[in-house]
């Protein structure tokens, strides 16, 4: 018994001592996302740092087909479809492949994902192919990816490494897809679910979307729950249609259920009164 008992104990010793040491990577992994209105955008990748070298020209050569980054080829994921420079582009993973120029830089979105480096890439993969301008940036030992001027239905995204940085854009339909989501919604909407119309009715009269549509969702909001919020919402859908005296008697009926209003919103619907009165 003793025997067997000092076997495994044995046995457990050379596990622990055969067990694998995890290392830190001198390019670490990264990752990025943003959500540009309902379109999530994640970036994936590894950092190489420049530690003293030449980066452009020389330890990434010009003119060929690059990871854009280090280890595993960058990847780039898209919720929903998006265009890329105004190209069209399925939503999916993609690796983003770049071919760095002096003046010109091409963007590559393959839809081989899962590779090392670039050493399998083929062109035939290419999903889309976009070329954009190099520019000036601050020095960066490490390379990112960044966001910039994000909007509702669009973002740039901002390489940057050493020097240089390089963007690309990313444009989202917003208004067309919330709106296909909230045609669907009131298909299966609860007999208890007034928030669900209130709030599709509320995103189409802030973002442009069909008023005579919206109205019919935000009068389904009202027939279960009649409430500050939506009857605010169904008046300046009317403003919106040329029925600004109808939107004042509205916008009366919804400042009577306003006791547990946030402030600015009552606020708010106050002076557009004034406005659609004229005043």
């Amino acid at each position: 018994m003793k025997k067997i008992f000092l076997f495994a104990i044995i046995v457990c010793l050379a596990s622990i001592a055969s067990a694998q040491v995890e290392l830190p990577r001198p390019s670490p992994r990264a990752s990025v996302m943003q959500r540009i209105g309902v379109t999530v955008v994640t970036i994936t990748y590894s950092r190489p740092g420049v530690k003293n070298r030449v980066i452009w020209g020389e330890l990434v050569p010009y003119d060929k087909v690059w990871r854009t980054g280090a280890n595993e080829a960058t990847t780039i994921s898209f919720s929903n479809d998006v265009k890329i420079e105004g190209e069209n582009l399925p939503a999916g993973t993609y690796a983003l492949f770049t071919i760095p120029g002096k003046t010109e830089w091409t963007i590559i979105f393959n839809k081989a994902a899962d590779q090392w480096g670039s050493n399998d890439y083929k062109q035939e993969q290419d999903a889309l192919r976009v070329k954009v301008k190099p520019a000036e940036g601050p020095d960066e030992e490490w390379m990112n990816f960044v966001f910039r001027n994000l909007s509702l239905n669009s973002a740039d995204v901002v390489f940057r490494w050493a020097n240089l940085e390089v963007q690309f854009g990313i444009q989202t339909d917003t208004l067309r897809k919330v709106m296909a989501d909230c045609r669907a919604a009131m298909k299966d909407l609860k007999a208890d679910d007034d928030r669900t119309p209130r709030s599709c009715a509320q995103f189409a009269a802030e973002n442009n979307g069909d008023p005579a549509e919206a109205l019919q969702w935000v009068g389904k909001s009202i027939s279960m729950k009649e409430g500050f919020a939506n009857l605010a919402t169904q008046a300046r859908l009317q403003a919106k249609i040329g029925k600004k005296s109808v939107a004042i008697q509205t916008a009366k009926k919804a400042l009577t259920l306003a006791k547990d209003a946030p402030a600015n919103d009552v606020e708010n619907l106050k002076k557009e009164m004034q406005e659609w009165s004229g005043n």
